[in-house]
């Protein structure tokens, strides 16, 4: 394994471990959650954006990236899974085939009122928790959602008029809210719908990762046979990382892009785990500080850890000075080029690619050149109004 130290970033080359074995992340999956997805009133495909000016600026061949501010007016790909686990969820319950089940089939009066029985409860950062607000409120279930410390209240506010029964800032961090949440669903006879898994919970956070495959559905449509050399994907407990990696591996496993993994340096439990080299999961303990919120979990997720163990060749850990450089890359574009409203977690991406695009070092240990084709997905649009504004803005 080998570090490369840059401004705001340090990279770790890491020796991926030979043939990939194969993941349950694959195209039937994403296609059932992509049948689902289509049949609901309010589906439309996100856009996937060419920056052809820092294409050209980075010299290379192109950079795309899949806008998701725009995913269910929710301003973030986690409604994709959220309503994909609550859609599973409800298919048990009323014994419905999931692979030929769509929305229009839990409108029937006697499905209604089943639905309006089932009560949810998950810990967010924010957005996972508004998505599971809104599945819950479009199927007619009732869900209570618990938040961190120092969460902002325009994404409490956000999780409500999406639909929560109640959505409540703790003084708890993130992976003790879990465990708050875990514990309400026990006691309260709730059912836990959470982003991350551990050892007994695993079945829904499946279900959850596999409703994130749509975007890759999506996204092979939309690249119209271009084959991506590098994808980036950020991470916090790296559900979705780990979905749409091993669905991409699958997908390209003649030609298999180079997968970057992205965090903030104050909780990068991928970076470390990967540093450690045993193969097992570091936690990253403590009240970590970063204005990345859907990104500052601390453990990564068990389900998709092997994966992201055995595909991904290289993770940045990144300040927050990455994410918040690229917001403003992205909101004010050279002229002639569209805008594109990305978040703290949705731009770190870019910035990390950013950074290493002007590194020579960097570049030539990534394999970055003029022929590479750069994947990137924009996960949240400004979830965080002010804060946005502040950072675009350069306040």
């Amino acid at each position: 394994m080998r570090e490369i130290h840059l401004e705001n970033t340090v990279i770790l080359k890491t020796d991926v471990r030979g043939a990939f074995p194969g993941s349950s992340f694959n195209r039937e999956a994403a296609e059932n959650a992509f049948r689902f997805h289509k049949s609901l009133p309010m589906y439309q495909r996100t856009e996937l954006v060419s920056l052809d000016a820092a294409a050209r600026q980075c010299g290379v061949k192109a950079i795309l990236l899949k806008d998701e501010s725009t995913r269910f007016g929710l301003k973030a790909f986690k409604g994709l899974g959220g309503s994909y686990a609550v859609f599973r969820i409800l298919c048990d319950r009323l014994g419905l085939d999931h692979t030929k089940a769509v929305f229009r089939d839990f409108l029937t009066e006697e499905s209604q009122k089943r639905c309006r029985e089932v009560v949810f409860v998950t810990a967010t950062d924010g957005n996972h928790g508004k998505g599971v607000a809104w599945a819950s409120r479009l199927f007619g279930c009732k869900a209570h959602v618990y938040m961190p410390a120092g969460s902002a209240e325009a994404r409490r506010k956000a999780i409500a008029d999406a639909g929560a029964e109640s959505a409540v800032i703790t003084d708890l961090n993130y992976d003790q809210v879990v465990e708050y949440a875990s514990r309400m669903a026990e006691e309260k006879g709730w059912i836990l719908i959470q982003d991350t898994a551990w050892d007994g919970y695993e079945t829904i956070p499946h279900w959850i990762i596999e409703g994130y495959l749509t975007m890759g559905e999506e996204v092979c449509e939309q690249l119209a046979g271009m084959i991506p050399t590098h994808v980036f994907l950020q991470a916090g407990v790296g559900a979705m990382a780990g979905g749409m990696l091993g669905y991409l591996s699958n997908q390209y496993a003649e030609s298999e892009p180079v997968f970057i993994i992205v965090e903030p340096s104050t909780v990068a439990c991928l970076y470390e785990s990967a540093k450690a080299g045993d193969g097992q999961v570091r936690s990253i303990l403590g009240d970590s500080v970063t204005i990345m919120a859907g990104l500052n979990c601390g453990t990564p997720c068990s389900i998709t850890w092997p994966v992201i163990r055995d595909r991904a060749a290289f993770y940045c850990a990144c300040t927050d000075a990455v994410s918040e450089r690229a917001m403003r890359a992205l909101a004010h574009p050279p002229e002639g080029s569209n805008a594109v409203v990305s978040g703290e977690c949705g731009a770190v991406t870019f910035g990390a690619f950013l950074e290493i695009a002007k590194d020579e070092e960097a570049r030539r240990t990534l394999g970055i050149d003029e022929d590479s084709v750069i994947l990137l997905f924009s996960t949240e649009g400004n979830t965080d109004p002010e804060g946005y504004v502040r950072i675009v803005s350069g306040q």
